[in-house]
């Protein structure tokens, strides 16, 4: 199954590249997710990132995801088909 379609809460996420260069190698679990944004509990503070400005990876997966192309709520990203990458 492709990883852009799993859902994202309780898993492992690593920033890879970002516009803040400060947000490039943060990582923690997901809380929630927004159409927009993605909260992320990192040790014992919560971080909130927006998908537009940054590209990740999920635990377990090599695949690197861009997050402006993740842009929607999280029930319309597990039923849409994506092209092959």
């Amino acid at each position: 199954m492709d990883v852009r379609n799993l859902p994202w809460i309780g898993a492992g996420l690593t920033v890879v590249d970002a516009a803040d260069p400060t947000l490039v190698g943060r990582s923690g679990l997901v809380m929630d997710e927004t159409r927009n944004t993605l909260q992320l509990l990192e040790g014992d503070r919560a971080l909130t990132l927006g998908k537009a400005g940054v590209s990740f990876s999920i635990d377990g997966f090599t695949t690197v995801i861009d997050g402006s192309l993740m842009r929607q709520r999280p029930e319309d990203r597990t039923n849409r088909n994506y092209p092959k990458v």
